[in-house]
């Protein structure tokens, strides 16, 4: 695929004839694009170009071509979400980033690190990890349920917070999802950004859902104390990378990378920052995938910008969802929108009283798999519940389709389970 010339000559037409610009299965429904994101084929076409470039001469590029290139990726992502050039880096996704974060404060016992029920599997356990640990920080976990509103869920933050006051000379930090995954929706991050600061609480925002699918980020202004997001994800960028932002008052905090770069230097010893120098370098890994973040945009461009890629996908994820609802007999978790942007939550109808088993999960990927049709699912409020991702190469049609697989998927886990057969220990 010539992409100079698709750009040149094509206009995008939202809906199934985006899909010769992906690399999917034709016979796929994806309506899960919010695990793993899906790379355009111009992408494609860039990275396997770079790849070759790099394999021609790795010292050259190494050495000295990489290090630009990598500058010009930071930089327009600095742009994209307000922020000065050094105030961005690259990792490798979310979970690395808020990890890179956490495990480079100075805990102490006491200490207080506020996350949700809802928080994102590996960063939960980044949390209960620190605290089995000395100096053994308190993890403080706020109960979110949904549905709900922004509102609720505001007045649960604050209360939570305030039951939990600061000991004497010990800090509290806050994990907060921008974009939850389970459910997938929006939480008030801003607003719940401006309370820790009344509250003298560090702000970590897991935005792992935010770029590329929450239009008008300007971080300078909402201000977190830490904030990463996939580019992979919505961004269209080739996996796995994600942009990190610390602001420059913030940036003595981190103080090694994850792994410690060779440029290192303690802080006792530095005559200036150290920030920026050890994310462009701790470790070989496959740098392509960084390195996209141009391409990707330049594709974003193409398609007509943040405000129509999104204004379709949340028009659709909306319609699709009561479609969906309508197939299955059920109902959407957020039936007003308010807390929907290109995910929706659909209720599925399995057994309330069936838990999220291994036997139970393997069951049920395994039949959407066999179907050639995927949207999360999760287990949340005692309810079973479906996650669709709403893309530019999804129509109204998608939904239908998919609904009709769910119900033959679940009333052959419904008998699977009233036969005895998916019994096991629960996992999250």
């Amino acid at each position: 695929m010539d992409s100079a010339k698709v750009y040149k000559q094509e206009k995008p037409v939202f809906g199934h004839p985006m899909l010769k610009h992906y690399a999917l299965d034709p016979e796929y429904i994806n309506l899960n694009n919010g695990s793993y994101g899906t790379t355009p084929k111009p992408v494609l076409e860039a990275i396997s170009q770079l790849t070759l470039r790099i394999e021609a001469n790795p010292d050259l590029f190494h050495r000295v071509e990489y290090k630009p290139l990598l500058i010009n990726a930071r930089q327009k992502l600095a742009d994209f979400i307000g922020a000065k050039l050094d105030e961005v880096v690259l990792v490798s996704n979310a979970s690395m980033g808020v990890n890179t974060v956490l495990r480079n404060f100075d805990w102490e016992e006491g200490d207080i690190i506020f996350a949700f029920t809802t928080t994102y599997g590996s960063v939960f356990r980044t949390v209960h990890n620190l605290s089995d640990v000395p100096p053994h920080p308190t993890p403080s976990i706020v109960t979110l349920n949904f549905p709900t509103t922004h509102a609720e869920i505001i007045k649960v933050f604050k209360e939570h917070i305030q039951a939990n006051p600061a000991k004497p000379n010990k800090k509290r930090v806050a994990v907060i999802d921008s974009i939850a995954s389970n459910p997938g929706v929006t939480l008030p991050w801003k607003e719940m950004v401006a309370i820790c600061k009344d509250e003298g609480i560090w702000s970590v925002i897991d935005a792992a859902h935010s770029i590329g699918q929450e239009v008008g980020i300007n971080l300078t202004e909402s201000a977190p104390d830490f904030w990463v997001s996939n580019c992979h994800k919505w961004l269209s960028a080739k996996r796995a990378c994600a942009v990190m932002y610390i602001p420059e008052r913030n940036q003595h905090i981190v103080k090694t990378s994850i792994p410690t770069s060779a440029v290192y230097i303690s802080p006792a010893d530095r005559k200036g920052p150290n920030f920026v120098e050890q994310f462009e370098w701790n470790g070989t890994i496959d740098f392509a995938s960084y390195l996209t973040v141009p391409d990707a945009l330049e594709f974003r461009q193409w398609m007509g910008g943040e405000e129509k890629i999104n204004a379709y996908c949340h028009d659709l994820a909306l319609r699709g969802g009561q479609i969906l609802a309508k197939v299955l007999g059920t109902r959407v978790m957020d039936p007003e929108g308010d807390l929907t942007l290109n995910m929706v939550n659909v209720l599925l109808p399995l057994p309330s009283s069936m838990p999220m088993t291994g036997k139970s999960n393997a069951s049920i990927r395994d039949k959407m798999l066999d179907s050639k049709a995927y949207s999360a699912y999760f287990y949340h409020n005692s309810g079973w519940w479906t996650r669709c991702s709403a893309q530019v190469w999804n129509e109204l049609e998608d939904f239908e389709k998919i609904g009709k697989i769910w119900l033959q998927v679940c009333a052959k886990v419904k008998e699977e389970f009233e036969q005895g057969l998916l019994e096991g220990d629960e996992v999250n």
